[in-house]
């Protein structure tokens, strides 16, 4: 999956963050940001019944400090590699908060 070329992006209404997703983890966390931008995140949450993209919805709207209303899974919701909305957000707020929250 290295030719992947997704990246945080500024949309009409907020912005988009490509993420790939580990769940079972041993805690929620932020692990890093990619080389192409893909945010990489650990959920403790297993995939079963979509437990895990709740949890991360609702783990992201914690780091980004918005309503989960203001989340959305809008591709991949069945695969590790998701593409979420961020509601009135720039991509560059989103990003200070992310890496804000790795260091």
């Amino acid at each position: 999956m290295a030719d992947r070329k997704m990246r945080l992006h500024d949309g009409k209404k907020g912005s988009a963050l490509a993420v790939r997703v580990t769940p079972r983890a041993s805690r929620n966390e932020i692990v890093e940001v990619m080389p192409d931008g893909t945010i990489k995140v650990r959920i403790a949450a297993p995939p079963a019944d979509h437990e895990a993209n709740t949890a991360l919805v609702e783990f992201l709207a914690e780091i980004l400090g918005v309503a989960k209303s203001r989340l959305d899974i809008v591709a991949g919701t069945t695969g590790r590699d998701k593409l979420i909305t961020v509601l009135d957000m720039d991509v560059e707020t989103a990003h200070s908060r992310i890496v804000a929250h790795l260091s």
